[in-house]
């Protein structure tokens, strides 16, 4: 194959350490040889990218965040950010669906490890999460991780109505799930439910986060997936009819995931490294279009007209400006963060999931109409790069009404005049 891309973020310009280069450059080589030539069809077929999968699985990248010691390849949340942005710049269907695998090791790994649990809740939780990492490791097992309901759940403003009901020996689940990525084609579903006895009232507290098995009685996947954009994701909706879920199958103790929200907020992060690729793909695209380099196209250069320079320039600033933010919210990714980091963190959730169309639309409008044919990938990354303001649990308006507010207000803090 042609000699790899520069990487996105230059080891040594940002202070990787040979591990963390070594696993990014993993998923580069893997993005650009071997995913990049399979987007198209995924894309016009709608259809999820399994053979990715496959060799995800090949790669190690499945269990990219599993720890070494249980076979996986022990990469902290920076790593992993980076490495999806490389696999983003490629196929943003992949970089898309695989965050909602990979969060699963995440979340259950170094968050809950990060958060209060006595040493009992810490001892069964261990022996349940090496049961599902061992499925990944060993059998390349897929979760996913199904969010949104349609309601104010997803935004952390109300509690999921998709319910667990306490049963012995477990739960029965019973609820849907809609743009559900992957579904059909997981072998787990990590869900987010609420814990509620019959009678009892909803609460945020209660949320429970449960691997449930998808050929397990109850789970169905329907309706039709044919959206403008991030097609390969295939997010059909899921039903959950009464479904019997197992203790073991919970994928956070009791009660954590709601700690883990409001004390590791960076964990609603993960969905962004997918446009910092898309961004440096619709740059890069441009770059070799107006020099003659792409394949397909008439070996005509462009570069010399003084408007196409000008563009380049403004793509270029727009890409260094979101990249930056974007690297330094992802290395302050920790429990407990200040203030300051928070803000941050929206602000780098809003950065690149604008930032990224922004360059889109400027790569199309600078290569001119061909960069608007099926047949190149421009258009797709145009699509795909529109998605992202879109996606919950922190959309670019909810960035936008909490930066504001907790800009403007201390916790607790409130307009009303002392009496």
């Amino acid at each position: 194959m042609a000699d790899l891309d520069p990487p996105l973020f230059d080891p040594a310009a940002f202070r990787l350490t040979p591990r963390q280069a070594a696993i990014v450059e993993k998923a580069r080589h893997l993005g650009q040889s071997v995913f990049s030539p399979r987007a198209a069809a995924y894309d016009r077929e709608a259809r999820f990218p399994t053979e990715n999968y496959r060799d995800l699985h090949e790669a190690g990248l499945l269990g990219i965040c599993i720890p070494e010691a249980q076979g996986g390849l022990g990469a902290d949340y920076q790593t992993y950010a980076i490495a999806a942005a490389e696999i983003g710049r490629y196929c943003g269907a992949t970089a898309l669906s695989w965050n909602m695998h990979v969060c699963s090791t995440l979340w259950s790994g170094p968050l809950v490890d990060d958060l209060d649990l006595d040493p009992q809740e810490r001892r069964a939780h261990a022996a349940r999460r090496t049961a599902h990492y061992a499925r990944i490791v060993r059998d390349g097992a897929i979760y996913s991780q199904p969010f949104s309901e349609g309601g104010p759940a997803a935004a952390g403003a109300a509690a999921f109505e998709t319910r667990a009901v306490p049963a012995a020996g477990g739960w029965i689940v019973s609820g849907r799930k809609i743009f559900a990525s992957l579904s059909g084609h997981a072998d787990y579903y990590g869900i987010l439910c609420t814990e509620a006895a019959e009678g009892e009232r909803a609460s945020r507290r209660n949320t429970l986060y449960l691997a449930v098995p998808a050929r397990a009685e109850g789970v169905s996947v329907t309706g039709d997936w044919d959206p403008l954009g991030m097609r390969g994701t295939v997010s059909r909706t899921l039903l959950f009819d009464g479904v019997f879920v197992p203790q073991d199958a919970a994928l956070m103790p009791r009660g954590v995931y709601v700690q883990a929200a409001s004390r590791w907020p960076h964990m609603f992060l993960t969905l962004s490294p997918t446009y910092v690729g898309l961004a440096q793909a619709a740059y890069d695209f441009t770059i070799r279009y107006l020099r003659g380099e792409v394949p397909g196209t008439p070996p005509v250069r462009r570069r010399h007209f003084p408007t196409k320079q000008i563009a380049v320039a403004e793509m270029r600033i727009k890409l260094e400006q979101m990249k930056a933010l974007w690297f330094q919210a992802v290395t302050e990714a920790r429990p407990n963060p200040s203030k300051e980091q928070v803000l941050r963190a929206y602000a780098a959730q809003y950065s690149t999931m604008e930032t990224a169309h922004d360059i889109a639309r400027l790569a199309i409008r600078t290569c001119g109409g061909q960069a608007m044919l099926r047949t190149l990938p421009l258009e797709r990354i145009f699509r795909d790069s529109r998605c992202g303001a879109l996606m919950l649990p922190w959309t670019a308006e909810l960035c936008l009404d909490r930066i504001g507010r907790e800009a403007l207000y201390e916790p607790g803090e409130t307009d009303e005049a002392a009496g």
